[in-house]
C-alpha cells in the first residue's frame, strides 16, 4: 500500500514515516525541504508548497492514504502565511484527494483548536472557541473543520489533535527551552500545579497508523470524527519542563511571574512587536500566557475505544529516551 505523508520530514511527520516503512507501506513524502535522509531509506519524496495543487497532485498520483502533519507552527507571524499554509494547504490536499481518487485523509490537528482556559478531562464535545488568542489553533480550527466537513463517500477523513508533542528530534520546543535556561531568560508563571497533557512522539505516530487500519477495517468507527491524544497521564507544567530540562543536563527553573503580570506583558509584547513590524517573535505572547497558566487535559476515551490508542510509552520510558538522544547529538542542543 502505497501512503502519502506531507511533512514527511518534519517532527512528527518523520516519526509516522519510519513506522510506516517499518510495516512494510510503501511511502512517498511531501515537503518544502529537501530530505536526503528520506531518500536514503528508498522514499519517494517529493519538494513542493502546499499552495501548489498541480505539484501536490501530482506527488500523489497512484497513493492510497493520505497523513497529513505539514502545517505551519508557532505563535507568532502574520495571519496570510498561517492562513496560506494551514487553511488553503489543507483544502488543497483535500481536493487533491478528491481528484486522484484517495479514500483515506487522516489529518493531524491540536488540542489548542478547542482551548478555551482551564479544562479538566472534558471530551470532544467541546466548540471551538469564539475568538482565538493566536493564529496558529484558529487556522488549525479552520482546517480542521474542513477536513471533517469533507468525509463522504469518496474520502473518508478523520482528526487526530496531539497536545504537546515531544521527544527525539524535536526542533521547536527542546531547543528553545535549552536556549532559554542557558540565558537564564526561563520563567514559570504562577506557583499553581496547573496540570497538562502531553504525547511522546512516537505514541502520536502509532495512533495515526491505528486510525488508518480502523478505517480500512471499519471506517464508519471514526469517520467525520476529531480525536484528542495524549500520554492519558496529566502532568504538572513545572514538572514537565524541568523534566525536559534534565535531559539536556540543565538546571530546574524555580523562578517565576505572577499570571495576571505575565497577560500583561504578553499583550504589550504583541502590540509592540507588530506596531513596530518586528520580525522575531516576542519572548511572551497571550496565548502562551494563557497555556502555561491554567490546567488543561482532555479525555482521551474515544480514542481508546474507536480505535485501540493507547500510549505505549510512558513519560518516564520517554524521557529516558530523549536523554540519551540528546546526549548522542551534544552539542547541537
Amino acid at each position: 500500500m502505497k501512503v502519502f505523508v506531507t511533512g514527511g520530514g518534519g517532527f512528527l511527520g518523520s516519526a509516522i514515516v519510519q513506522q510506516l516503512v517499518g510495516e512494510g507501506y510503501e511511502v512517498v513524502t511531501y515537503s518544502r525541504g529537501k530530505h536526503n535522509a528520506l531518500e536514503k531509506h528508498g522514499i519517494i519524496h517529493h519538494n513542493g508548497n502546499l499552495s501548489d495543487f498541480a505539484s501536490l497532485k501530482t506527488a500523489m498520483q497512484d497513493c492510497e492514504a493520505v497523513f497529513h502533519t505539514a502545517a505551519k507552527v508557532g505563535m507568532w507571524g502574520s495571519f496570510a502565511s498561517f492562513y496560506e499554509t494551514n487553511v488553503t494547504g489543507t483544502e488543497n490536499v483535500l481536493r487533491a484527494c478528491l481528484e486522484v481518487g484517495i479514500p483515506h485523509l487522516v489529518y493531524t490537528s491540536s488540542a489548542s483548536v478547542i482551548y478555551q482556559g482551564r479544562s479538566e478531562g472534558k471530551d470532544e464535545r467541546l466548540s471551538y472557541p469564539k475568538k482565538f488568542d493566536a493564529y496558529y489553533p484558529r487556522t488549525k480550527a479552520l482546517a480542521e473543520s474542513a477536513v471533517l466537513k469533507a468525509n463522504g463517500s469518496c474520502l473518508v477523513t478523520c482528526s487526530l489533535r496531539p497536545h504537546l508533542v515531544w521527544g527525539p528530534g524535536d526542533p521547536y520546543l527542546l531547543p528553545q527551552l535549552f536556549d532559554r535556561r542557558r540565558k537564564g531568560l526561563l520563567r514559570l508563571i504562577g506557583n499553581e500545579e496547573y496540570l497538562v497533557d502531553t504525547i511522546y512522539v512516537d505514541n502520536a505516530a502509532r495512533a495515526h497508523l491505528q486510525v488508518l487500519k480502523m478505517m480500512q477495517l471499519n471506517p464508519t468507527a471514526v469517520a467525520g470524527k476529531a480525536y484528542f491524544l495524549s500520554q492519558d497521564e496529566p502532568i504538572a507544567i513545572r514538572m514537565f519542563i524541568n523534566r525536559l530540562l534534565h535531559t539536556g543536563g540543565l538546571p530546574p527553573v524555580n523562578k517565576t511571574i505572577n499570571p495576571k503580570v505575565a497577560l500583561v506583558a504578553g499583550w504589550l509584547f504583541q502590540n509592540i512587536f507588530n506596531s513596530f513590524k518586528v520580525q522575531s517573535k516576542p519572548p511572551l505572547t497571550v496565548f502562551l500566557a494563557k497555556q502555561l497558566s491554567t490546567s488543561h487535559w482532555y479525555d482521551i476515551s474515544a480514542a481508546k475505544r474507536d480505535f485501540g490508542y493507547a500510549p505505549g510509552i510512558s513519560i518516564d520510558e520517554g524521557m529516558k529516551r530523549l536523554k540519551m538522544w540528546v546526549e548522542a547529538n551534544s552539542p547541537l542542543y
